[in-house]
């Protein structure tokens, strides 16, 4: 790299500020209304697996809704599909707070869980594939250390003031999450968008099935997603925080809050330090030990029986896996094509909610079956052998460096090629011989 390393280039970018204030007060706002669901589901159930359902119902959207909306992401203009997402969430957060303050049924409240989790997903491609039309290349790094920046933040106040709001109602919680998205929404439609020049695709079934195709290609990109899947997936002891705080630890709703915060405290430290310094130069090195980390961190928050080494252990693992959130979305976005850009994000967003939300389902029947401990402490002894199975077939991640040369792979094996028809063979000319 040539040149002093500038920490605040993207914010130089006037349209980035734009998109990240919107967001990230959406996002403050959507992870007070997370802490507000955790809370009353397991207060009104009593039940482990009432917290696996929530993870439950909304994976099953996300899934499913994914490779449509990436192809959607790719196909109109992403800020449209990301208002009309937005729209939905809204619309689902007012349900919940009217449910909520009228004491509803539980089975409505799951309900619109799902449809809050489809309309996510609807615009998740759209979001994540927006960041590189925002931003020039060069400081694209940049950019996604401070989206996990400031999105650590939000994770940091959002579960504090949720902690606060649930000793009141959790109504309100709900409809500050519905402010947040109409908020968002306003800012979205102030911002300039840089398009790079590609011919738009037909609809067609391999069209929107080339992300998967891409990152298939991709094998060093598919291990770290993989990975990172696998690890969340097995270590979500975030969605047992409401067990930990009500009968293990005994710190009440405002404990909760803190405990719900200490993971996004960790990975904001992390994120803060990455943006003072150069691009991480081993970054798959790097994203095996921090993983590593994470499971370790993981064990010792399942024994653990002291509220201050249990806020301790929880800081550690957000700040092992922030290093694996910048890395992560570095490559995807610095390798992808801007044409592929939300179908490949979309195929990320499976994995993400894979791993986050049926991590939660998992981590919710495991704990109903076996006990909450057993399962925070199973699920990290399952992220470390994760992990060493990683490394030992996957050489192409360990091989991975710095990110600002990560290069765009080549898209063209992904495009629908014509059919091409043999020609017939050209017939010799006779010679007359005389």
């Amino acid at each position: 790299m040539t040149g002093r390393h500038d920490p605040y280039a993207a914010f130089r970018v006037e349209d980035y500020r734009r998109y990240l204030g919107g967001w990230i007060v959406a996002l403050l706002t959507y992870r007070i209304q997370g802490v507000a669901i955790g809370w009353e589901m397991y207060e009104r159930t009593g039940r482990p697996l009432a917290l696996g359902l929530v993870g439950l119902v909304q994976a099953l959207p996300l899934i499913a809704l994914a490779l449509p909306a990436g192809y959607l992401a790719d196909r109109f203009d992403r800020r449209r599909v990301l208002v009309v997402s937005l729209a939905g969430m809204t619309a689902a957060s007012l349900g919940l707070a009217a449910v909520s303050h009228f004491d509803g049924p539980i089975p409505l409240m799951y309900a619109l869980l799902f449809l809050d989790a489809a309309a996510l997903s609807l615009g998740r491609p759209a979001r994540m594939s927006l960041l590189p039309q925002l931003v020039p290349r060069g400081i694209f790094p940049n950019a996604v250390t401070w989206n996990t920046s400031m999105w650590q933040v939000a994770s940091v106040v959002g579960p504090a003031i949720g902690g606060f709001i649930i000793g009141f109602t959790p109504a309100i919680a709900y409809v500050l999450a519905a402010l947040g998205s109409v908020f968002y929404a306003s800012l979205l439609s102030r911002i300039t968008i840089r398009k790079d020049v590609a011919a738009p695709e037909r609809i067609s079934r391999e069209s929107a099935l080339a992300g998967l195709r891409f990152v298939r290609r991709s094998r060093g990109l598919l291990a770290a997603i993989t990975l990172d899947m696998f690890a969340v997936l097995l270590g979500g002891a975030t969605f047992l925080l409401p067990i930990y705080a009500t009968d293990i630890l005994r710190v009440g709703a405002h404990g909760f809050g803190a405990l719900n915060a200490a993971p996004a405290a960790g990975a904001l430290f992390t994120a803060l330090v990455l943006a003072f310094r150069p691009p991480l130069r081993h970054a798959g090195r790097d994203l095996l030990l921090a993983v590593t980390g994470f499971g370790v961190a993981t064990i010792v928050f399942g024994f653990s029986r002291s509220y201050p080494l249990s806020l301790a252990m929880l800081f550690l693992t957000g700040a092992f896996d922030n290093v694996s959130v910048v890395i992560r979305h570095t490559l995807i976005q610095l390798m992808t094509p801007d044409q592929m850009r939300g179908r490949v994000s979309a195929v990320n967003g499976i994995f993400i909610s894979v791993s986050n939300e049926l991590g939660g389902f998992e981590s919710g029947v495991v704990a109903d079956a076996f006990g909450p401990v057993a399962s925070a402490v199973s699920g990290g002894v399952g992220t470390i052998a994760v992990v060493a199975t990683v490394a030992a077939f996957s050489p192409e991640l360990r091989a991975v460096g710095a990110l600002h040369a990560t290069k765009v792979a080549d898209a063209e094996e992904e495009r629908p090629q014509p059919v091409s028809r043999p020609r017939p063979p050209r017939r010799r000319a006779r010679v007359r011989l005389p």
